[in-house]
C-alpha cells in the first residue's frame, strides 16, 4: 500500500476529486494548509504574501492503484504555473480499521 499525500491550489479541488472518482478513488483526507515553494510567496501591489493557502490531500491506495492516482491528480490539478503543487508517495507498512479491528498490510 502507499501514501499519497499531494498539495495543490485550492481552486482546482473539484477538478481533482471528479478526476479521481471518474477513477473510482473515493477515500481521502483534506486538509487546508498554508505554504510556499520556489517562488517564495506573490508580491501584490506592495504587499508580500509569504504563505500560500493550499489543499492536502492524503490517499491511501493499493500499489497497483497508485499510479492511477498520481496520473487523476497531476491532470487535474495542472495549470502550468508556479505553485502548481507536489505529490508526495510513501510506503505504508499497517493500516487498521477503528470500527473492526481490521488490518491491512
Amino acid at each position: 500500500m502507499k501514501m499519497i499525500k499531494a498539495i495543490i491550489r485550492p481552486e482546482k479541488e473539484g477538478d481533482v476529486l471528479r478526476q479521481l472518482e471518474s477513477e473510482e478513488i473515493y477515500g481521502m483526507t483534506k486538509v487546508d494548509v498554508l505554504g510556499r515553494g520556489k517562488q517564495r510567496g506573490v508580491q501584490v501591489g506592495d504587499t508580500i504574501y509569504e504563505e500560500l493557502s493550499k489543499l492536502m490531500l492524503i490517499i491511501v491506495v493499493k500499489d497497483d492503484e497508485c499510479q492511477k492516482a498520481v496520473n487523476a491528480i497531476s491532470k487535474a490539478a495542472f495549470t502550468g504555473h508556479y505553485g502548481d503543487g507536489k505529490i508526495f508517495i510513501s510506503p505504508m507498512e499497517e493500516v487498521y480499521t477503528i470500527r473492526t479491528g481490521e488490518t491491512q498490510t
